[in-house]
């Protein structure tokens, strides 16, 4: 009896030994796959905090709460199936979705650049598209609504670069492994949301204290509009490295190798000084491709994609 209730604790004690190092593994590979989106979830992390600008100060947390909400059912009921279907069945199809995912970052990316040189361009795109809903809850719903579209492509290509990262195993792992990926950078991103969109009540708040806590709290309130402009700016600059670094990627796993030499010969001249002059060398050359990818899209986008898009949606309302 007593060998065998052993026997029983040894094999229990492998198992947790297993359970222990498969824990490990999705801890591993989830951070690695993460980092592997983090220019994606930088540009998430940007773009987001516009969508509360203009609502009083106790509906900014709400509405980050639905926005969040409403990014971890895109990733987990809609993306991470849809992930997994196509790494079950249709592999061959993510480096392609992986390409037009960041010909769609290239686009987004070049379009924020025109708006920032030339900002009357939005303004005129605002007025085609029509004025904002009047009554203060369906502008917050269509807030809302707008900040989850936006976030489910963000999301697909998240994902997509999440599965790509990850090492051929049981379908069990890659769903944990994209589940952890998928609400880990929700937290982190809508965290880091919340935090900076109440980041000038809280400012305020210490300037009103008087003392010591006062200058700091002015400091805070002053310093969150150019905070805001650049990390704008730092969105926009890795929609534009990530989608580039992606297309030129694709095109050398599609054997295009001349584009892959580009971005490695310029990432190895860089090494010969340090790494992250080597990292940098090669964000910029996928940058300087992301802006004239973009570029060239802007005007396909506007005349001919969204015209389309426009007709097929139109004909499914009716």
């Amino acid at each position: 009896m007593s060998s065998g209730l052993l026997a029983l604790l040894d094999d229990v004690a492998g198992i947790a030994k297993v359970a222990a190092a498969s824990l490990d593994d999705v801890a591993a590979q989830g951070a690695k796959a993460g980092a592997k989106a983090a220019g994606v979830v930088i540009d998430d992390a940007a773009v987001t905090p516009r969508y509360v600008v203009g609502f009083a100060a106790e509906r900014e947390l709400p509405i980050v709460r639905r926005i969040a909400a409403g990014s971890l059912r895109n990733k987990l009921v809609f993306l991470l199936p849809a992930a997994l279907a196509l790494s079950a069945f249709a592999p061959w199809l993510i480096t392609p979705l992986l390409v037009l995912g960041g010909l769609f970052l290239c686009y987004e990316g070049a379009e924020k650049l025109r708006e920032a040189i030339v900002p009357h361009a939005a303004h005129a795109i605002e007025e085609r598209e029509g004025s904002a809903p009047a009554d203060a809850k369906a502008l917050e719903d269509a807030k809302v609504a707008s900040a989850i579209r936006t976030d489910f492509i963000l999301s697909a290509e998240i994902m997509a670069i999440a599965l790509s990262a990850i090492p051929a195993g049981s379908f069990v792992m890659q769903a944990v492994i994209l589940a952890v990926v998928g609400i880990g950078i929700t937290v982190a991103v809508y965290g880091a949301v919340a935090i900076i969109v109440k980041a000038d009540d809280v400012g305020m708040a210490l300037a009103r204290r008087g003392g010591a806590l006062a200058a700091v709290g002015r400091g805070i309130v002053a310093g969150m509009p150019p905070f805001l402009k650049a990390l704008g700016a730092v969105g926009t600059a890795a929609m534009l490295w990530v989608g580039g670094g992606i297309v030129l990627h694709g095109l050398e796993a599609f054997g295009l190798h001349a584009a892959g030499a580009l971005l490695h010969g310029a990432e190895h001249a860089g090494q010969a000084i340090s790494g992250f002059v080597g990292w940098l060398f090669g964000a910029a050359v996928s940058g300087i491709v992301g802006v004239v990818l973009g570029a060239a899209l802007i005007p396909t986008v506007q005349h001919v994609i969204a015209p389309a898009f426009a007709m097929v949606s139109g004909a499914f309302r009716r």
